[in-house]
């Protein structure tokens, strides 16, 4: 199951910076571009309060949350796709990512250097896109061929694909990512093989000065509009610099500076349950005196595969799960006060797991 996210953007943007916030200081950040050359990878746990409602019924030995990787990624500069900047190399580090966290530039700061030498927030975004697409435009291109090749036989299947392939090239060739094709049945698998830059989910992260906190500048506005207007993707805002101060500060001097900004928690947080969800995630909870747990599963998920995200033998020989909803379970004061008024519910194969159900499974090998 995927749980890696790739941050990405031009050199300069605040991606180390970012990086550094999410896994605690493991990356370089420095003024100048490929101060990362090989990726920095970082385990990073997704800020969950209801873990905290569970562990005041349960009081576990241990406590353990949902995970996501976050990995920092060379900055890629135009000319990629033709490996300028080592950009061939930078490409491949995204390739082995699930989803994508493009860094735009919205803060003006003449200590930090902009490879343009302007703050376009827009023209940066647009850079990037381009260059993910000229490289999926590059990988479609030489399946074609291959295909047009091996299609000369007359063989149905073949055939079918050299169609698929220039019917994605041409949707790439309209500066339309992969993600926005319309796959029909039977053609999932041959786009998976593509395994192209475009297809992954992304979402867009303005690096904005303390100032558009409050009032957004300009720019970043018409950052906004592109990105809705290109896919009707995420934008978040995020204060980086702020981020980084307010990192380093201990437990006790961050809660004060968040009280006084009104805020339960880091803005950071934000960003990191929406990588969560970008990486089609959802949670289930286990909990007892010896653990709680937070589990990722893909939504849309049944039961057994809940099972087999514990152990591959629990999916193997699933039986049935017993399943309290969140809030019932909470409500109920944990599993007997819930069991009591007949919140525990036993389910089969065919039950779709639901965002929050704390389950205990029976399997049987």
């Amino acid at each position: 199951m995927g749980i890696k996210c790739g941050i990405v953007g031009l050199p300069n943007v605040g991606k180390s910076s970012l990086f550094n916030i999410l896994s605690e200081g493991k990356a370089e950040a420095a003024n100048y571009p490929f101060c990362t050359i090989e990726p920095n990878v970082g385990v990073v746990m997704v800020p969950d309060p209801r873990l905290d409602q569970l562990s005041a019924i349960n009081d576990p030995e241990e406590v353990i949350p949902s995970i996501v990787e976050f990995v920092d990624i060379a900055g890629l500069v135009e000319g990629a796709s033709q490996g300028e900047g080592l950009g061939n190399k930078f490409l491949a580090n995204i390739r082995e990512t699930d989803a994508i966290i493009h860094v735009v530039r919205c803060f003006e700061d003449k200590n930090v250097t902009h490879v343009s030498d302007e703050i376009n927030p827009v023209n940066d975004f647009e850079i990037i896109n381009t260059e993910l697409l000229l490289a999926d435009i590059q990988t479609v291109e030489r399946n074609l061929e291959r295909a047009g090749k091996q299609s000369k036989a007359g063989d149905k299947a073949m055939l079918a694909k050299h169609a698929f392939l220039e019917s994605l090239l041409e949707h790439l060739n309209n500066d339309l990512p992969a993600r926005t094709f319309n796959i029909e049945k039977g053609q999932a698998s041959t786009m998976k093989e593509l395994s192209l830059l475009t297809k992954k989910p992304m979402l867009c992260l303005a690096n904005i000065d303390e100032s558009s906190i409050v009032e957004e500048s300009k720019g970043l506005q018409a950052l906004r509009e592109k990105v809705k207007s290109v896919e009707d993707a995420q934008l978040l805002k995020l204060c980086v610099s702020l981020e980084l101060e307010v990192s380093t500060l201990e437990p006790s001097e961050m809660k004060e500076f968040l009280d006084e900004l009104n805020l339960e928690e880091p803005a950071i947080n934000k960003l990191i349950r929406a990588s969560y969800d970008l990486l089609n995630l959802q949670t289930f909870f286990t909990a007892g005196p010896k653990e709680v747990r937070a589990w990722p599963i893909r939504k849309q998920s049944l039961a057994p595969q809940a099972a087999g995200t514990i152990h591959t033998d629990f999916e193997r020989g699933f039986i049935k799960a017993e399943v309290i909803g969140f809030d019932d379970y909470i409500e109920h004061d944990g599993e007997q006060g819930a069991k009591s008024v007949g919140k525990l519910r036993l389910e089969g194969k065919e039950y779709l797991v639901q965002e929050g159900d704390v389950m205990h499974f029976k399997f049987n090998v």
